[in-house]
């Protein structure tokens, strides 16, 4: 069912799974797929900051962020720009 409604949404869609096989099918698909656990986390994230943003309590701690060592994959794009838009 998961990955028909994948199918049927297409690149739009985000799918929170944590089977590999589903998750296989709907990358080729070009279907965003978040790992259950990551999502998981997240929602722990969101729920203890109220809403607070994370870079700014960073700043505040003096954490200086520099950017990613290298390009990311069509694969982790997609998986972040998914996480974002939650």
């Amino acid at each position: 069912m998961i990955k028909r409604l994948a199918k049927e949404k297409g690149s739009g869609a985000i799918v929170i799974t944590s089977d590999r096989d589903v998750s296989r099918f709907v990358e080729r698909i070009g279907v965003a797929v978040i790992p259950s656990e990551q999502f998981r986390e997240k929602l722990e994230v969101s729920a203890n900051k109220f809403g607070e943003n994370l870079e700014e309590e960073e700043e505040e701690k003096g954490i200086k962020k520099k950017g990613l060592s290298r390009r990311l994959s069509k694969k982790e794009k997609r998986a972040r720009a998914a996480l974002r838009k939650l």
